[in-house]
């Protein structure tokens, strides 16, 4: 009797033994589990950008959002790399409260897309000195300024330029093409350079007919000089902004008879008949360098440059456009001596 009582003591014993460590084990489990969801958040990168027209205007802010996109399906998916964005920030007093509102929000990077933005980078950067901010097209960090959290980011527009200018001159059938430009500015105004230099090294008789709006976003200014253009004999067309969209209505009414030459993003949608092709500003090559750098500790402090021998510019041909064959091989010419140095696609200074 004795003996089975002592027993029952020690059975007791084992079962409230065993009872402790069985909740110390889902304690444990359940702080790992609770510990599981920061650990994610903090490694997940979080980006915002602030860009002057909307995601889909076939020009500059869709190059953005198509190159955060394309990071975002590089470096797994949301749970990875989130970014938000606000568009149609033409106000730069309204693009300034947006990127302080972003950089107060914890976003690890800022991307103010617009060279218009600077001034409000340059105010903003030094209250959020661990956030990284990025801003194009434009070389200004401001590190003279004592600045250090500061990326800029442009493009050799010119040498899509070229390219395109090769393209037009081997395309017009009247000698005489025309730009609808914006402002003569930043990548605006080396791509019409670059597109002008491309031409008359082709065909020095060819006339360029040339309007600046003054503006990137009025789509009925844009008409207006492409009406203008074609009424003076002009059978290519180029321009660049979001306004182009009218641009390329015009020249949509003239039922093939004039042709037009996109850039920074794809235009051919829009108009697949008379759309020859686009050189595309692939922005990822340079977030990426800039994404790569931040990882690594350095906050600010370069510039860099989307280009044809680094891919972040390219050029794209429409396949549906009849005389493509044409035009392509003296394009792809052009794209390899630019590449190899052979071909100066710069303009000459005066």
């Amino acid at each position: 009797m004795l003996i089975q009582l002592k027993g029952e003591k020690e059975m007791s014993k084992m079962i409230k033994l065993f009872t402790l460590i069985a909740i110390f084990v889902l304690v444990l489990g359940a702080c790992s589990s609770a510990d599981e969801p920061e650990a994610e958040e903090s490694e997940k990168l979080r980006v915002a950008v602030i860009m002057p027209s909307s995601v889909t205007d076939l020009a500059f802010s869709q190059s953005i959002y198509d190159a955060l996109l394309k990071i975002q399906a590089e470096r797994g998916g949301a749970e990875n790399f989130e970014f938000v964005y606000s568009e149609n920030m033409f106000q730069v007093d309204d693009a300034a409260a947006a990127i302080r509102d972003y950089a107060s929000q914890g976003y690890d990077m800022v991307i103010a897309h617009g060279s218009q933005y600077g001034t409000s980078i340059q105010e903003i950067a030094p209250d959020f000195p661990n956030t990284v901010f990025a801003h194009g097209t434009t070389n200004r960090t401001f590190v003279d300024e004592g600045i250090t959290n500061v990326y800029a980011y442009e493009a050799a527009s010119n040498e899509g330029g070229y390219v395109n200018g090769v393209m037009a001159a081997k395309l017009t059938q009247s000698k005489i093409v025309g730009i609808v430009g914006p402002i003569d500015v930043g990548d605006a105004k080396l791509y019409i350079e670059g597109f002008e230099k491309g031409v008359r090294d082709t065909d020095p008789s060819i006339e360029i007919l040339k309007v600046f709006t003054g503006s990137f976003g009025d789509v009925a200014l844009a008409r207006e000089a492409a009406d203008a253009h074609i009424a003076a004999g002009a059978d290519v067309l180029i321009g660049t902004g979001q306004m182009v969209v009218g641009a390329i209505a015009a020249v949509e009414e003239q039922g093939g008879k004039v042709l037009w030459l996109g850039t920074q993003s794809s235009q051919t949608k829009l108009s697949p008949n008379i759309v020859v092709a686009n050189q595309i500003y692939d922005w990822s090559v340079t977030l990426h360098e800039i994404l790569n750098k931040m990882e690594d500790g350095q906050l600010g402090g370069e510039s860099l440059i989307i280009t044809l021998a680094n891919k972040g510019l390219y050029m794209e041909y429409n396949d549906g456009f009849a005389r493509l064959g044409d035009v392509k091989d003296a394009a792809e010419t052009a794209v390899n001596g630019i590449v190899d140095g052979s071909i100066d696609a710069l303009p000459a200074t005066e």
